[in-house]
């Protein structure tokens, strides 16, 4: 006789899967949304004409469905001394103010191209959903040009490089300072072209 798993409702893959559907059902802002308060998790969409993205934001200038980066902010310094009610802060509206200065700087972007959706959680639940997002839809700023959601490192050490993304985006003022490693802009347009083909278009 065949075995049939029962269905848990508390499975962490199902609790991530309701956190992230719930992300999706959010009504698009711009980048970036007005300030609030809260951690958790956001997805960013890109509809404009940069042409190796081309594949991507034409699916999305008809509905936002494909993100181009999703991440998560966890509370300011973290839950201290056992207090799980202490005030998260603006963790994530900073971030996404981070993402809005990052694209505003780059020379070949335009922030008004951008949209965000957003979701306050429980910071139990932020990881488990930023993973699968990730996994349901392998964002092009995740798996492919890294380097979007990365900090200012201050003096330059001798093993950093510009990432894919500031390759392709030169504008950071702090990038400037890594040194140019071998990888080209026209190496991360293939890579782009290959994950696109992968997905099946986009």
């Amino acid at each position: 006789m065949r075995k049939v798993t029962p269905y848990n409702p508390l499975d962490k893959q199902h609790l991530a899967e309701n956190a992230a559907s719930a992300l999706l059902k959010q009504e698009p802002e711009p980048l970036p949304p007005e300030p609030f308060e809260g951690a958790g998790i956001y997805a960013i969409y890109y509809f404009g004409d940069f042409e190796a993205y081309q594949p991507l934001a034409e699916k999305n200038r008809e509905t936002l469905e494909a993100p181009i980066y999703v991440g998560k902010a966890d509370p300011k310094g973290g839950r201290r001394g056992g207090d799980w009610d202490a005030p998260a802060g603006p963790a994530l509206a900073d971030r996404l103010r981070k993402h809005s200065t990052s694209v505003t700087q780059a020379e070949s972007l335009d922030v008004a191209d951008f949209r965000c959706r957003y979701l306050v959680l429980d910071d139990v639940w932020v990881r488990m959903a930023e993973r699968m997002l990730i996994s349901w839809y392998r964002p092009l700023w995740n798996v492919v040009v890294d380097g979007f959601g990365n900090n200012d490192p201050g003096k330059r050490r001798a093993t950093q490089y510009r990432s894919s993304w500031d390759i392709l985006h030169p504008g950071r003022p702090w990038a400037v300072k890594l040194a140019e490693g071998e990888t080209t802009a026209d190496d991360v347009r293939v890579k782009i072209a290959d994950h696109f083909k992968t997905l099946g278009g986009a």
